[in-house]
């Protein structure tokens, strides 16, 4: 399989519980005659949609877990920062170990051969303090706030892969992910790490896989959603839970999003051994988070890599006067015509404005593709990958693309619609991640604001006084002036 696919492609009509052999030649196959293929992940999953889930009355958003999924399959390299992480520790006194060399791990050859080869040079920010903490003997317990591209995924990988013991035919490490899709990019991540460490077995409990009730499973590592994984510990018995020995929560801000996963999660740590290493992993720290941790995961060490903040030093601020909704689009293909753009990110407040506006930009002659949250996030992932390899120079999104996507060539951010929260106030946070996709590692950037109507430029001016940044007016139509200005 190359580096760059993602996952593997999963008939579940035609799957048993799946085991996974971690050799060099991919070899994949079911149990008890059943069949696994590989292929195009994007041909075979197609994440169900909630309706109305987080959304809006007529605005547009996902589902978290979609979110942190649609991240891990556009985020192939690990995301470049300067954040701090800071560690809090379970016992102070003890010495606070980090490393800047993978070799410092003391790793089996076999799977310093598979990190090397995943194309891993050096651990980041988050392996550099975490992995000594996961790898340490006697084991400790871990709480860390990581988001997805800061290699975590990969640091528990590895640490559930030196964990185990080969010649013990048992499942003595077990993690739980919030959906079926974001397990089987954690097992795509060990098959990978794995790839010259034959010994080690991997099992995927997730719908559609089953076995004969009693049967013990012999893989060393089991990956699954909590529902699953709760039947195989206790209704199936495939799983004795008191010879785990390593367990990991992943995405537990997603997990305790969903209906019934808290309960679930909660029932599976019942049953671990009190002497189980429990490790958790979450993008945020919010209160429901912490009181998650604190019953999960006892006497912990707790990493926290803290965010940057985002800056607008490097990012120009205007805002355009239209007198109907109409003249936006003239004031966006003025603007568009008199500036020297590499790419372009525009930013609707509905669905059908996106739709709209990209198809009259098309028949303007631009290279638009258009990005909404009724797409599956294989689509969603495809367009932005198209968009940062240059295919297109105009990427018109709903706020579904506001987050996380880090496409250098980005000078120019339109707020086609400014964003607004559910009482038509300014949403400051969404603002400044949207103007910050440009402006990226450095670079100047330009984010222009259409105003058409007495309550839109109010909300420029919460957002001027939010920030305390002035914003200033532009006219699209006086080409000299917006040279000026843009230069």
């Amino acid at each position: 399989m190359s580096q760059n696919s993602w996952a593997q492609a999963v008939d579940v009509q035609e799957t048993t519980a799946l085991s996974v052999q971690l050799d060099s030649s991919k070899k994949v196959q079911g149990l008890y005659g059943g069949r696994y293929t590989r292929g195009d992940v994007n041909a075979n999953i197609v994440l169900e949609k909630k309706e109305n889930g987080g959304r809006t009355k007529d605005g547009d958003s996902v589902d978290p877990a979609e979110q942190s999924l649609l991240y891990k399959l556009i985020r192939r390299s690990l995301v470049r920062n300067r954040n701090q992480v800071e560690v809090l520790q379970r016992d102070p006194t003890s010495p606070l170990y980090s490393v800047k060399t993978f070799e410092e791990l003391r790793l089996k050859p076999e799977l310093l051969k598979g990190v090397y080869n995943m194309g891993f040079n050096r651990p980041s920010r988050i392996q550099e303090n975490a992995l000594p903490m996961m790898l340490a003997q006697p084991p400790q317990n871990l709480i860390a706030q990581a988001q997805s591209g800061t290699g975590k995924t990969a640091a528990f990988s590895l640490a559930m892969l030196s964990h185990v013991d080969p010649a013990n035919k048992w499942t003595q490490c077990l993690c739980i992910a919030p959906t079926y899709e974001l397990a089987l990019q954690i097992g795509h991540v060990i098959e990978q790490m794995g790839t010259f460490y034959p010994d080690v077995q991997l099992a995927y409990a997730i719908r559609g896989n089953r076995m004969e009730r009693g049967i013990k499973l012999q893989q060393q590592i089991v990956i699954g959603t909590p529902g699953t994984v709760l039947d195989w510990c206790t209704k199936f018995k495939h799983i004795d839970p008191k010879k785990i020995t390593m367990f990991v929560l992943d995405e537990a801000d997603v997990m305790i999003a969903t209906q019934g996963h808290r309960d679930q999660s909660f029932r599976i740590h019942r049953q671990l051994p009190k002497d189980c290493q429990m490790l958790l992993f979450s993008a945020t720290f919010e209160d429901s988070v912490w009181k998650f941790a604190e019953k999960v995961v006892p006497d912990p060490n707790i990493i926290k890599l803290n965010r940057e903040e985002e800056t607008l030093d490097t990012i120009k601020q205007f805002y355009v006067v239209c007198k109907q909704e109409e003249d936006k689009f003239i004031a966006l293909c003025n603007l568009y015509g008199c500036l020297t753009i590499a790419q372009a990110m525009i930013f609707c407040h509905t669905r059908r404005m996106a739709a709209w506006l990209a198809a009259n930009l098309t028949q303007e002659g631009h290279q638009v593709a258009l990005l909404s949250g009724e797409m599956t996030v294989e689509q969603r992932a495809a367009v932005i990958e198209r968009f940062r390899d240059g295919k297109e120079k105009v990427l018109v999104t709903t706020n579904v693309c506001s987050r996380g996507i880090d496409v250098e060539q980005v000078s120019l951010v339109v707020n086609f619609d400014l964003p607004v929260d559910i009482n038509g106030n300014a949403h400051n946070e969404t603002y400044l991640h949207r103007i910050g996709r440009t402006g990226r590692f450095g670079r100047k950037g330009f984010a222009v604001n259409m105003v058409d109507s007495e309550h839109s430029m109010d909300i420029i001016h919460q957002i001027e006084m939010h920030f305390n940044r002035k914003i200033i007016e532009i006219d699209t139509s006086n080409l000299e002036e917006m040279e000026k200005l843009f230069s």
